[in-house]
């Protein structure tokens, strides 16, 4: 129970944000189609609005914001925002699980250490995640 209440509050909080002001902002960044460029560049913002306020959110702030571009941009957005939290701890909820359960089995992995490998491994997994997504858009269409 109390993780729907933290679900609702999510909810709540995101659309009072999304309100005032935070749609129209992104609305500018947002790259419109699905060419190369345009797919890379959604899911480049929405793994770093999901590092900035938590993938669940960014999810609820960008999904809107890319449908009219299709599905190929809704796609990109759902690949930022699972595999971009991974540069923080505070990109999700499951890493911030993740790592109360290894602390609970005496081991824990440092920020730094955490952050490195993010940013070693994130950018690249992305971008090649969206790649094979422009690819297969390119087959089957869309």
């Amino acid at each position: 129970m109390p993780f729907l209440a933290f679900v609702l509050a999510l909810g709540i909080v995101v659309r009072a944000v999304v309100d005032n002001g935070l749609s129209s902002a992104l609305g500018d960044l947002v790259p419109h189609g699905t060419s190369l460029p345009a797919l890379l560049g959604t899911a480049a913002l929405a793994a770093v609005l999901a590092n900035v306020i938590n993938n669940l959110p960014a999810v609820l702030v960008l999904l809107p914001l890319a449908v009219p571009s299709g599905s190929g941009a809704v796609l990109a957005v759902l690949l930022g925002v699972n595999i971009g939290p991974n540069l923080t701890y505070a990109g999700s909820l499951a890493t911030l699980l993740w790592r109360r359960i290894v602390r609970e089995h005496d081991t824990d992995i440092g920020l730094g250490e955490f952050t490195l490998l993010g940013l070693l491994v994130v950018p690249a997994a992305l971008a090649l995640a969206v790649v094979a997504l422009w690819g297969s858009l390119q087959i089957i269409g869309g």
